[in-house]
């Protein structure tokens, strides 16, 4: 059943090949995502490598809460991200440069790309987090003695039909994992019906949590200035929007701003390149619209972010809060950021990539708004009384700070892994 695996990856890659090579998010890094390493590209040492991968930046930065815990019950380890696309890998070298031993792009899950990348790497511990289940890198790691171990883990319920099927046809991964870390009691059920062995899965939380357990920093003034606003004026911020979502958000933005002239709309996509069309449909609806890369000169109303990793910053300046992807079929995006802010949070009915959190925020500083006219309707309410604005905004952030504690769980089920391990082969 492995073989078959093995023969159709490298089918499946022949075929995506090309458009792997080209793609704007996985065009670079080739060598690396083929096992082969350059001088210089891997930590040099001798304490226990952890190896820590994560699909997007976004996943990194999930598991960047972890790091600091696992150094303190792994003395002198070194820890290694892997990510599959660039934008992941940029952030990585930037922004987590310092907490880190190094970043290298995932291999691809193939027999020989994977068993390089192992043999190069050498990991103690291989951590996959979210669903990243590849059957080969887990065999290659399992097979040169590392332990592997899945966070944040997550079974979709409309894809464990799928997952029981593959597994059926490959033979089962998730008996190589030595750990099974997920999310929540119904995510760990899901393992267990997928066939992980019971005694190796436990549920810890989510280490997102963590990143804004922190509570609200201080706000930005060289971004508020960057976006052309002015401290005294409130600042409605849509986070993460999808194509198809700003024409709803204009349409409101415009009925509030009847009532409430001096709102500021910050709009911030969740792919940048789409800043010139926003841009466009803005002015269309008779709006003055303004680039926060070229520091909105004329003060525009509607501000659009076409840069990179400000929004987590953005969102300190903001009054109240919309998060995307929930007007649409994408699942929704990161209502906890804003929230560990201290900003209440409003989110559409599609959230089905992130129920964890909606569970958690609604009714606690997050609202759900079906469609455009509850949106309306919603901000209409928290802009006419600022105190229960303002309250929404504390019970968000103190909701997200009593949901912490992942990262720590985490960190000391590997740790006791290891002990177990070291009472199994002492004399």
């Amino acid at each position: 059943m492995r073989l078959l695996y093995i023969v159709a990856t490298y089918i499946l890659f022949a075929l995506l090949f090309p458009v792997l090579c080209v793609h704007r998010k996985t065009r670079h890094g080739l060598m690396q995502r083929l096992g082969f390493y350059a001088p210089g590209d891997l930590p040099r040492g001798e304490g226990p490598l952890l190896w820590l991968h994560g699909a997007s930046a976004g996943d990194l930065l999930a598991l960047a809460p972890m790091f600091a815990p696992l150094r303190r019950r792994f003395p002198g380890c070194r820890i290694v991200l892997s990510t599959m696309t660039d934008s992941g890998h940029a952030m990585a070298k930037d922004r987590l440069a310092k907490q880190i031993d190094g970043v290298v792009y995932a291999p691809y899950d193939l027999w020989g790309a994977t068993r390089r990348a192992v043999r190069a790497l050498r990991p103690d511990v291989l951590v996959l987090e979210y669903t990243e289940v590849w059957p080969n890198l887990i065999r290659a790691a399992k097979r040169s003695g590392a332990r592997v171990v899945m966070t944040n883990g997550r079974f979709s319920p409309a894809n464990v039909g799928k997952y029981r099927t593959l597994f059926g046809l490959i033979g089962n991964p998730l008996e190589d994992m030595d750990l099974l870390l997920m999310r929540q009691d119904e995510e760990s059920d899901r393992a267990r019906s997928l066939g992980a062995p019971p005694e190796r899965v436990l549920t810890t939380g989510n280490t997102k949590f963590d990143a804004l357990a922190a509570g609200p920093a201080p706000e930005d003034e060289a971004l508020r200035t960057a976006l052309g606003l002015s401290p005294d004026q409130p600042v409605w911020i849509a986070g993460s929007t999808h194509e198809g979502e700003e024409e709803i958000l204009l349409q409101v933005y415009q009925r509030l701003q009847k009532r409430w002239p001096t709102l500021a709309l910050v709009i911030a996509p969740r792919y940048v390149n789409r800043a010139e069309r926003i841009l466009s449909l803005a002015k269309e609806q008779g709006l003055s619209a303004g680039l926060r890369s070229l520091g909105n000169p004329d003060r525009a109303a509607v501000v659009v972010m076409d840069s990179m990793g400000e929004l987590s910053r953005a969102y300190r300046l903001a009054t109240v809060v919309f998060v995307g992807g929930s007007f649409t079929k994408r699942g929704g995006q990161n209502i906890l950021e804003p929230a560990g802010q201290g900003k209440p949070v409003l989110f559409g009915p599609h959230m089905d990539n992130f129920k964890d959190s909606v569970a958690v925020l609604e009714g606690n500083g997050g609202i759900l708004v079906a469609d455009g006219e509850a949106l309306h309707a919603a901000l209409e309410d928290l802009l006419a009384n600022p105190d229960r604005l303002v309250a929404l905004g504390a019970r968000a952030e103190a909701t997200v700070r009593q949901i912490s504690g992942a990262s720590e769980r985490n960190a000391e089920a590997m740790a006791a892994l290891r002990r177990r391990e070291a009472r199994t082969v002492s004399p």
